[in-house]
């Protein structure tokens, strides 16, 4: 009997392959790459049409042998990584290490991981896209070229340590200037005045706002002139100068792409982009329902909202089965994509939506149920009838003034029937009679007037970070959330609550590329680059050339960069301390996990110690200045000055504002959805805050030390990491049966 190998990524991924075919299959997973460019040199030859030295990552030599071993006992074999450019890219790499002809037969691609769709995969195996291959080694390529190139830069110009790369410097300055906007924000004062009227006596009030006067926009800016505004409107008749009714209908949206799911998965769920693709990965590849396995939902890094004609066919018979026929359209619901949509791939969906939600369940971890639940509510309710509303306009006349009133009222919920609660309350808008033109109103009373400030541009979010990338054309669906991830990881951003927040650190490094390499590390520039990786990928042009006219300009502003800007690190600020251990003055010092006091006397003394940033608020516990600190993970907390002899700490900012109960200190605490709650820094009181509720872990006076000794133990770290290293080393010496060396004793 003919044995057949089949290689995916991830090993549950294989699990659930494995229970779809016979005997005859081995399925095996590749855990992702197995070559890629070395760490220790850049690795690319820019003498020779870019050429890139690929070798065998470290760590992954006995799967390498054991994929080898068991594509020489199969008879085929076929590469199944996922159906993108970094799917395509590992089939590449793992043709060259099992010594398979590209060209043959030999790769298969499927969207969703079912028994139907990979044995229709397995009857139409194709040669290697060597096109897509290009445009990820391409990517790869100017990637490296970037981060190797402009790193060492970094660390003579600004500190050591630092990284750069092409797509995330952007994101970063994204982020920065927001902040500036926002730092620059000059609040203007408004008024709106509104007026309760009704038609008689006995008939529904209605709320009208004033707009105009005398046929201009009314702009009223302080209370002065608001209670003039009040003034005039007790003292005039009104009467309906207009009144309009009309029907109005709401589409549903479209299914999910990545880029729209991640936006949802954030503002519904509270869910971060990484742990949205974490969640939609395990649904993809596969869960175990009852005695079989199966993957729920399509793959899940796309930017189409397309839906197969199979899908469309079967969620119109479900919306039909479940909710009548007058819920299902006459025709299916076509959607557009956005103009630099690849489309590649279906939209994001149930690979059956027969499974609802609830009978899924049982089956799913709660993350994944409700992540399952929004595909699937999406997925349905994009072919639903639209919602519709009966509107109401009036124009009413006072005087010099006029009044508009508006209200709408739902007559039928459509694709709204899935909604939930929070968002058919979002929906509701005031009722507001049609009275006809012509009516005399009588005023039952004008209202206070309302004071407003305009407000700054919101702080990014994840969500919102995702949507402006998309915007512009930065990126692609695969990379919006390793881009996010990278920028906090490499302290250029911190995240508070929702909030994204470029560092100093970050405002720095992005001003500084920017301004030196405005011509590559810009919007526009990266819009440019993906629609070049795009026509690599279609064939229309040479990657070649690609790198080339990148390379070319960037070796220019890297010369030019390095003659320009000062070689000479900028001074050492002083702390205002002095060292304990030798008395000289304590600097300030930027290290992996932010600001601290280091010794002016290294290397000679290694003293450090924490820069505490005051927050201009006292201790609840003795009256000492509470400090703001971070973890070793970055995540911010407040504790008192005076640690460790007090040993108050907490997650949320403690306040000067009183308890209303007890009188004791109010802290603020940011929840995860945006919203600024108060509660009683006193446990005991029956306003304090509820136990945080997730896998947070508690702050603790060992956490604090933590933040206090961030420079031990990044020392630690690294430390350790060449422990572990020799460590191996000296494990693969026993293995191979060679006797490690021994250093003699000293005598």
């Amino acid at each position: 009997m003919k044995k057949n190998l089949i290689i995916v990524e991830s090993p549950t991924k294989s699990k659930t392959i494995s229970r779809f075919l016979g005997k005859n299959y081995a399925v095996k997973a590749s855990m992702g790459h197995l070559r890629d460019l070395p760490k220790s040199t850049l690795g690319v030859d820019v003498e020779h049409d870019f050429t890139p030295k690929y070798i065998n990552i470290r760590g992954k030599g006995d799967l390498i042998r054991e994929l080898k071993a068991e594509a020489a006992k199969a008879d085929k074999v076929y590469l199944a990584t996922d159906p993108d450019r970094e799917g395509e890219a590992i089939s590449w790499h793992l043709a060259h290490i099992l010594g398979l002809d590209d060209k043959s037969p030999c790769r298969i691609e499927f969207h969703e991981i079912t028994s139907g769709a990979v044995k229709e995969a397995l009857k139409h195996p194709r040669s290697i896209n060597m096109s897509m291959v290009d445009a990820q080694q391409t990517r790869r390529i100017i990637d490296r070229l970037v981060g190797y190139k402009l790193s060492p830069l970094l660390w003579r110009k600004v500190r050591k340590g630092l990284s750069a790369g092409r797509v995330q410097s952007v994101a970063v300055k994204i982020i920065a200037d927001r902040d500036k906007q926002i730092d620059e924000f000059v609040p203007e004062e408004f008024w709106t005045i509104r007026a309760k009227l009704r038609e008689e006596a006995k008939a529904p009030l209605f709320d009208a706002e004033a707009t105009k006067k005398n046929g201009l926009k009314l702009e009223v800016r302080n209370a002065q002139e608001a209670m003039a505004v009040e003034a005039d409107l007790k003292e005039a008749a009104y009467k309906v100068e207009a009144a309009f009714r009309k029907t109005v209908s709401r589409r549903a949206l479209p299914p999910f792409t990545t880029s729209t799911l991640q936006q949802e998965a954030s503002h519904k769920l509270n869910f971060t982009t990484r742990r949205t693709m974490m969640v939609a990965q395990q649904l993809y590849e596969g869960v175990t329902i009852g005695k079989s396995s199966a993957g729920l939902i399509t793959y899940m890094r796309t930017d189409s909202t397309r839906l197969s004609e199979e899908a469309v066919a079967s969620t119109r018979e479900l919306v039909t089965q479940l909710f009548g026929a007058e819920y299902c359209p006459e025709k299916p619901n076509v959607f557009t994509n956005k103009r630099n949509a690849q489309d590649a791939h279906e939209a994001i969906r149930p690979t059956s939506v027969a499974r609802t939600p609830s009978e899924m369940e049982p089956y799913l971890t709660k993350e994944q149920f409700r992540l399952y639940k929004l595909i699937w509510d999406r997925t349905v309710a994009s072919q639903m009838t639209p919602a519709e509303y009966e509107q109401t306009t009036l124009t009413i006349g006072a005087g010099a003034y006029e009044l508009k009133a508006t209200g709408s009222i739902m007559t039928f919920d459509g694709h709204l029937r899935l909604a939930d609660k929070k968002e058919l309350n979002a929906e509701k808008q005031a009722e507001v009679p049609f009275i006809k033109s012509g009516t005399v109103l009588t005023l039952h009373k004008v209202l206070p007037g309302e004071q407003h400030f305009t407000e700054p541009p919101a702080h990014y979010t994840e969500a919102s970070l995702v949507k402006k990338m998309e915007e512009e054309g930065i990126g692609r669906p695969s990379t919006y959330s390793p881009i996010i991830q990278t920028i906090q990881t490499r302290g250029y951003v911190a995240r508070e609550g929702k909030k994204l927040m470029a560092t100093e650190l970050g405002i720095k490094v992005a001003d500084m590329l920017t301004g030196h390499f405005g011509d590559i590390i810009n919007i526009p520039y990266s819009a440019h680059m993906e629609n070049e990786l795009d026509a690599i990928a279609a064939h229309q042009v040479e990657k070649e050339k690609t790198l080339a006219d990148f390379y070319k300009p960037f070796e220019q502003l890297l010369e030019e960069a390095d003659r320009v800007i000062p070689k000479d690190p900028p001074p050492l600020q002083l702390s205002g301390e002095k060292c304990e251990l030798c008395g000289k003055d304590m600097v300030i010092r930027e290290g992996r996990f932010g600001k601290f006091q280091a010794c002016s006397g290294f290397p000679q003394c290694h003293n450090t110690k924490p820069l505490l940033v005051k927050i201009g608020v006292p201790c609840p516990n003795c009256g000492g200045e509470v400090t703001q600190r971070r973890t070793k993970t970055g995540r911010v907390f407040y504790g008192c000055e005076h640690y460790p002899v007090c040993e108050f700490t907490s997650w949320d900012r403690p306040t000067e504002k009183p308890c209303p109960v007890c009188g004791k200190q109010l802290l603020e605490r940011v929840e995860g959805n945006g919203k600024v709650k108060y509660f009683c820094s006193d446990p005991a009181c029956t306003n304090a805050a509820p136990k945080r509720v997730g896998r947070r872990k508690k702050v603790t006076t060992a956490s604090l030390m933590e933040a206090e000794n961030g420079v031990a133990a990044e020392k630690t770290k690294k430390t350790k990491t060449r422990r572990k290293t020799a460590k191996a080393k000296t494990a693969g010496t026993k293995k191979r049966g060679r006797k490690p060396a021994v250093k003699k004793a000293e005598e």
